[in-house]
This record gives C-alpha cells, sequence and structure tokens, in this order.
C-alpha cells in the first residue's frame, strides 16, 4: 500500500481481528454483556441483495461449513461514498481450525464485475459499492465470499482507546507523527498505535518491518480484547464496534460462530499477494502474474474446501 493512504486506513486488520476475536474466543453469558453485544451487532446489521456465483446454497454456519469474510476499510465523507482502501479477505474453517488473512492491494488492476471495465480492485467499491466489491473480489479469487464487514477508518483508534489501550515490546528507537518510540515495552492509546503502525521509512527493513509493528498491535489487542478483566469495558469496546462497522451477518450468526468456530479463531495464517508495479497510461498499478494468481486461488479454495 502506497504512503498515501489515509493513517486510518492501517486499522482494518486490527478491527478486524479484534472483532472475529470477541465473536471467537470469547462467550456473552452475562445478561447484561448480552444485551449490549446484541444491541451493537443490531447497529451493525446491514443486509444487502447478492447472490454469489459460487454458492449454490448459502453458507451454514450451523452445520459449521468453512465461510469468507470481506473486509472493507472505507475512508467515508460527506456526498462522497469513497473507495476501499484497504481489502482483507478472511477465510474460516472448523475443520482445520484455522483462519487465513489474505491483503488484497488496492491498486491490484483486476475485472470489475457489473462495470464492464479493467481497473484497480478498489474502485469497485466506489462504481457499486459493497455488492460490486464482493462480486469483483470473488471472481478475482474464484472463492464464494459470504459475508462482509465496512469498517469507517477514521473511528478505528477508538477501539484501543476502548479497551484501554495496549503495551508492546518495540525493537526498533524511531519519532513518528510528533511521537518518540524508545526501544523496550511502550503502551500505546489509540492515536499512538496509530502512528506506531505508520512508519516505514526510518525502519531498515521498510514495509516488512511496518508489517510487523501491525502484528505485534494485533496481537496486544487480541491478549486486551479478550482478557476477562476487558469485560468490564464491555460497553464502550461494543460501542465503538457499532459505531465503527457494518456487516450483513447477524445476530444469530455472530453466536453460532462463536460456538461452532471459537478454536480457528486461535490460529490466524496471514498471507500476501506478490505483485509487480506498472504503469498503464501513466496510472500505476499491480499487476498479478497468472500464476501467482492461480497459488493464491488453489490455497483458499482447499482452505474453502471448494469442491470437495
Amino acid at each position: 500500500m502506497r504512503s498515501g493512504t489515509k493513517k486510518g486506513n492501517k486499522w482494518l486488520k486490527i478491527t478486524g481481528i479484534i472483532l472475529l476475536a470477541l465473536v471467537i474466543a470469547v462467550g456473552v453469558y452475562a445478561f447484561t454483556v448480552y444485551k449490549s453485544f446484541k444491541n451493537a451487532v443490531t447497529t451493525m446489521h446491514q443486509p444487502i441483495e447478492r447472490k454469489s456465483e459460487l454458492r449454490q446454497q448459502p453458507v451454514e454456519i450451523k452445520q459449521k461449513q468453512p465461510f469468507s469474510v470481506l473486509m472493507l476499510g472505507v475512508d467515508e465523507r460527506p456526498d462522497d461514498k469513497g473507495r476501499s482502501d484497504t481489502i482483507i479477505v478472511l477465510t474460516v474453517n472448523p475443520n482445520n481450525n484455522s483462519v487465513k488473512m489474505l491483503s488484497i492491494p488496492r491498486d491490484t488492476r483486476t475485472e470489475i464485475v457489473g462495470k464492464g471495465t479493467v481497473d484497480k480492485i478498489n474502485h469497485a467499491y466506489a462504481f457499486g459499492g459493497v455488492p460490486m466489491s464482493m462480486d469483483t473480489v470473488e471472481k478475482f479469487l474464484n472463492i464464494p465470499i459470504d459475508y462482509y464487514m465496512k469498517i469507517n477508518m477514521d473511528g478505528f483508534k477508538d477501539i484501543v482507546d476502548a479497551i484501554g489501550g495496549v503495551t508492546v515490546k518495540n525493537d526498533l528507537d524511531f519519532t513518528q507523527d510528533g511521537f518518540h518510540f524508545p526501544v523496550g515495552n511502550v503502551t500505546l492509546n489509540g492515536e499512538k498505535a496509530l502512528s506506531y503502525t505508520r512508519m516505514r521509512y526510518e525502519d531498515p527493513n521498510g514495509d516488512f518491518g511496518r508489517q510487523a509493528r501491525q502484528r505485534k498491535i494485533i496481537q496486544a489487542v487480541i491478549d486486551e480484547g479478550t482478557n476477562l478483566s476487558s469485560l468490564t469495558k464491555f460497553s464502550s469496546i461494543f460501542g465503538a464496534l457499532g459505531n465503527n462497522i457494518k456487516t450483513n451477518l447477524t445476530f444469530d450468526q455472530i453466536v453460532e460462530i462463536q460456538k461452532n468456530y471459537r478454536d480457528a479463531g486461535k490460529n490466524i495464517k496471514q498471507m500476501e499477494i506478490k505483485e509487480t508495479g506498472t504503469m498503464i497510461d501513466n496510472i500505476y498499478y499491480g499487476i498479478v502474474s497468472p500464476e501467482e494468481k492461480q497459488r493464491i486461488q488453489t490455497d483458499l479454495r482447499a482452505q474453502m474446501e471448494v469442491n470437495k
């Protein structure tokens, strides 16, 4: 992802994993917690009219079938639908107890399904919203896309603040956005955590170093968010999620996921797409080779147990 991406876009992985961790790893037993969680999901719920071309019948979570979730990080502005500058696909399989998380670079050049053009994949949202994004990603990956989560990027730091901040072990002394991050354990609120994950140019490992810091934040948020002590903060956590996420998952489906897919949430594997940056008509695109696309598709189809 290029440095011009707005700072909120770095939070999609964190927010998506927090939600998944809360859904899969934390039961909602006390009535007050249950009620607060249900209210948050009701606020988040936004159904769409769409039929997957690769699903003859809708996925059955009660039967513990593998399913997928498309996460879209959207920078929403007044009178502007915006673009999904961050795109992540989660494939959840309760049979091998794993979740695979694939990041799709926003500049990836592909067919925009329903538009009849070849363009950057993040333009699908600008052209046709969530349904066109789901159709386009489904065609690109050749796996059914069952659910979506649309996340308002500007509110992501509220999630970290809601759990009371996080502490990570920092391996590189640097300054970003006016914040100094010394070597050793550092405690971060939402704004500082955002800056911590943004830095790239001072890191000798470039993007790899930034991704490592993102993983540290993700792991710290999961550890804190699923800690029993965080139950005392459930109202603010659920409120932050409800204010910043829309999804077609229902409350009952989320409860079934918590029951049937809990172990899968403990084993999250990250995947990356290798691309070649190319200028076409003075526009930058990320080109995925046929071999790389086949590799990704084969891996995800196995994870989804397609054609079994």
